[in-house]
């Protein structure tokens, strides 16, 4: 795992063409074919490189978790901390917080597993290296073991987190109870973080609907969720299969934001240059990603798949009205049930990025 690390680092310094091989080649390795400009991507559901079995499916029994659980727990403060920390961070990090739930979730369930610090953890897995908000969970557990030690989860504040930060971004117009009494987890790999768990940017509506299904989430979550990508930024070679080659982008994306992508992205710092997902309302959490959908002004080739018969009556509703701000906290609220840990399979941890001494 040390040495993707060190392949990381290096990715920034070279090519973009290079770049762009480098990051399939990551890919390939995990049984998926390399992304073709102009071609439908398909995909294995069972690749035999696969070696990582799939995380937890979701609990089965809403019994696990409670709305208000820590008012119970002798620690009635813990979501007023949480949203302290929350909101003393940059609009960038907070949809790093968004994130970094999606992340946690989709990797062996909502335990935390990807706070875990090491050379071969979750962090450093390929699709986790541009994650944020590490240090606001942080601050948010140093000030809750404070309050009340060993009562609140690590895995409940990154729910709580993503909530506060889609409250914020939205302009308090997404606001949800979150059920919490999640325990952390003990295990984190990076392998895990490829194979069949995060659905990479190159996937269509099938593999997306597939991923998905593993989880225990429909396709109407696929589409729900996926709005998410109206805040936040993204790296150029996450979408090179979209713009490139310059003289004829991808038919399905605005001409002008082809033109515009292929000129930010054609830097010999492809691999670190960014863009806002979002490119008409940057920092808003907001319906204006389903809009971008129609129009063509999304990056990824699993963001333009919503374009499709399958799913376009329920892009074009979210597009026309706000009813995407209550779809998503409900989804955002699901996705929080996949993989919970009990007391008996988990932990309360004293800091997110190690796990207890026995």
């Amino acid at each position: 795992m040390a040495k993707l690390v060190v392949l990381a680092v290096l990715a920034s310094l070279i090519s973009a063409v290079s770049c762009q091989s480098w990051t399939w080649s990551i890919y390939r390795s995990w049984g998926y074919t390399s992304p073709r400009w102009g071609t439908p991507w398909s995909y294995n559901p069972a690749p035999t490189t696969w070696t990582t079995p799939p995380p937890p499916p979701p609990s089965t029994s809403n019994d696990l978790l409670k709305v208000g659980y820590y008012a119970a727990h002798n620690c009635s403060n813990a979501e007023n901390i949480v949203r302290a920390a929350v909101e003393t961070a940059s609009a960038g990090i907070l949809a790093g917080l968004i994130r970094l739930a999606f992340h946690d979730c989709f990797v062996r369930g909502c335990d935390a597993s990807v706070l875990l610090e090491g050379s071969d953890t979750e962090r450093q897995g390929f699709p986790n290296l541009s994650l944020r908000g590490f240090n606001i969970i942080d601050d948010a557990k140093v000030a809750l073991e404070r309050e009340c030690p060993g009562v609140v989860s690590c895995a409940d504040i990154v729910a709580f987190a993503a909530r506060d930060a889609s409250y914020i971004l939205s302009s308090k117009k997404i606001n949800y109870a979150v059920p919490a009494g999640r325990f952390d987890g003990n295990v984190s790999r990076a392998n895990d973080t490829l194979g069949q768990n995060l659905p990479p940017p190159f996937a269509d509506l099938a593999t997306l609907t597939k991923m998905f299904a593993d989880k225990g989430l429909d396709q109407t979550d696929v589409v729900v969720l996926s709005g998410a990508h109206t805040v936040g930024i993204s790296h150029c070679p996450s979408f090179s299969d979209r713009v490139h080659p310059p003289t004829s982008p991808s038919p399905n994306m605005d001409p002008t934001l082809a033109a515009k992508l292929n000129q930010t992205c054609d830097t010999p710092n492809n691999a670190t240059t960014t863009v806002s997902q979002d490119s008409e309302t940057p920092n808003a959490l907001d319906n204006q990603y389903y809009k971008n959908v129609l129009s063509g002004k999304v990056l990824f080739t699993s963001d333009a798949a919503l374009n499709s018969s399958e799913t376009l009556e329920l892009v074009k509703k979210y597009a026309g009205s706000d009813d995407w701000n209550t779809a998503f906290g409900a989804a955002m609220v699901k996705m929080g049930y996949i993989g919970v840990k009990s007391s008996k399979e988990g932990e309360i941890r004293k800091k997110c990025g190690v796990v207890n001494k026995s």
